[in-house]
């Protein structure tokens, strides 16, 4: 659909991702924005206190881990519960050969193998996704959460519950040892990674994942091989996971257990059901809310104790969790197609104006 008045003129122009003039001048905006916001950003409001650099390395961050969970589930339609634990194995590699190879050029060496070997150990616990599915194939991820997180704890090479501190990312003799610095490694890895899942959508994998999604026995009726795609769906997924954590461990520079929890896999397959499953709109839709939402508890948390000394520190604590809770049972009932729905409709009628049809 486009706007009233604009049309395609050629097959090509159709298919593009970007397709109006309108639409790069935004984009370029966008990224022009992007790429100038830590110039200026110490003159930007700070609602709730939110340091607006690491806040947004954060999300960005974040965004990178949960679009491999929109391939998995949000695609391919296989409940995940062990994301998290990807994410631990990529942040755990990354350090590891970036301590052993102590190069200037270590971590840009470690980022792909972190997601590689993320993608592979995915592979081995997504296997039984051709036997097993819904509530069984959540189980079996959730016993590969808790594998890692044990191995997490107790192998010697991930330094157990003292963690691991990884080098600062270097090219040359220039360290990226802070939020500004680290900003223009992280921003970049998030615009690849977003251009290749929304490309990859829209491919013959990407359409073979959305059948096995809809209804997997009708997709392997029609010739599509569903342990195959399953398997690649895990792998990419998971290594996605692998790159964020590696990015997430080097922005900390700290790499502990207890980092990588079972909540944050909960946490990310809330932000798919809120941003909206299927749609990668979606997940900075559903990250950025959620992150919104954990900046304004963490602000208000305080004030609850003061006004209600009585109860300690318990209502700062219990509001996150409350706040969660409460969301995401909201979009549950209200808007089960997430946000993304709703920027859709949106877009609908703006692109219709000024028809009402």
């Amino acid at each position: 659909m486009r706007p009233a008045g604009i049309y395609d003129r050629s097959y090509s122009t159709d298919n593009a991702i970007v397709r109006t003039r309108t639409q790069w001048m935004l984009l370029l905006g966008a990224l022009a924005l992007l790429f100038t916001f830590p110039l200026f950003y110490s003159h930007v409001p700070r609602p709730f206190g939110m340091d607006w650099l690491g806040t947004v390395n954060y999300i960005a961050i974040i965004i990178v881990v949960v679009m491999g969970l929109q391939i998995v589930t949000g695609y391919c339609g296989q409940i995940s519960l062990g994301h998290a634990a990807m994410m631990a194995v990529g942040a755990y590699v990354s350090v590891i050969i970036s301590r052993g190879i102590g190069t200037s050029w270590s971590f840009w060496v470690a980022l792909p193998c972190a997601g590689i070997v993320a993608g592979l150990i995915g592979i081995v616990f997504g296997a039984p996704s051709l036997r097993i599915k819904g509530f069984y194939l959540a189980l079996a991820t959730l016993a590969a959460h808790y594998i890692i997180y044990w191995l997490a704890l107790h192998l010697p090479q991930t330094g157990g519950t003292a963690g691991l501190t990884p080098p600062w990312p270097q090219i040359g003799g220039f360290e990226f040892d802070t939020d500004f610095r680290l900003w223009y490694i992280i921003m970049p890895v998030m615009i690849l990674m977003t251009f290749f899942a929304r490309n990859l959508v829209r491919t013959r994998t990407g359409r073979a994942f959305v059948a096995i999604r809809d209804n997997d026995i009708a997709a392997e009726t029609m010739g599509v091989n569903v342990w195959r795609y399953k398997a690649l769906a895990f792998f990419i997924g998971c290594f996605y996971a692998g790159i964020g954590g590696a990015l997430f461990v080097h922005w900390m520079h700290l790499a502990h257990p207890e980092q990588f929890l079972l909540w944050f896999s909960l946490w990310y397959l809330a932000m798919v059901i809120i941003g909206g499953g299927g749609t990668i709109s979606g997940v900075f839709f559903g990250v950025t809310f959620l992150k919104i939402i954990d900046e304004f508890v963490v602000w208000i948390g305080p004030k609850v104790g003061e006004l209600l000394p009585f109860l300690g520190g318990q209502p700062g604590y219990a509001l996150g969790y409350s706040a969660f809770g409460l969301v995401l049972i909201l979009f549950l009932i209200f808007e089960p197609r997430g946000l993304a729905h709703r920027w859709e409709l949106f877009k609908a009628s703006y692109r219709l104006y000024p028809f009402p049809y």
